[in-house]
């Protein structure tokens, strides 16, 4: 049986010597809940904050109003100013942000319910990644944690 991919990304956090800080949003902690799952993920998990209202966006994580009034709250633009903010907050390797529109409302026809942006900081550089997800609040919520821990995995083994 194949380790979960918490197992499989702590494992290589820990192999490489990296840490991990989280930004999360329509996850509420879930994919922190996740990472802390793994005993042991305290020697390379630095923590996490959820910044759910812009309000706690622009205080915790350094988002500029001028980006969340431009561009919403689901955009690349977010996700990379959350990471960035976290990354530099916890002095971590790699920081991870999720920002999305779980459901059932909030959709529009430009970002239907479901839209996740995930943004990725590391010393290497920084990317962000759009994902739709169909399903209810909770599984795009499950769905959202999914793909963060996926791209890690990937970036992880790329090292």
């Amino acid at each position: 049986m194949t380790d979960s991919l918490e197992i499989q990304v702590g494992r290589l956090l820990q192999e490489r010597g990296l840490t991990l800080a989280l930004a999360e949003s329509c996850t509420g902690g879930l994919l922190s809940s996740r990472i802390t799952d793994v005993p042991g993920s305290s020697e390379y998990f630095l923590g996490g904050v959820v910044a759910y209202a812009y309000e706690a966006k622009v205080a915790l994580l350094n988002v500029s109003w001028d980006t969340l009034n431009t561009k919403g709250a689901v955009s690349r633009e977010i996700v990379l100013e959350m990471a960035r903010g976290i990354h530099k907050a916890l002095k971590s390797d790699i920081a991870i942000s999720v920002s999305g529109i779980a459901g059932p409302g909030g959709g529009t026809p430009e970002k239907p319910v479901g839209t996740t942006w995930i943004g990725f900081v590391t010393g290497q550089g920084e990317w962000a990644e759009v994902f739709r997800f169909s399903g209810n609040r909770e599984e795009n919520k499950l769905s959202a944690a999914e793909a963060a821990l996926k791209l890690l995995l990937d970036y992880l083994q790329r090292l």
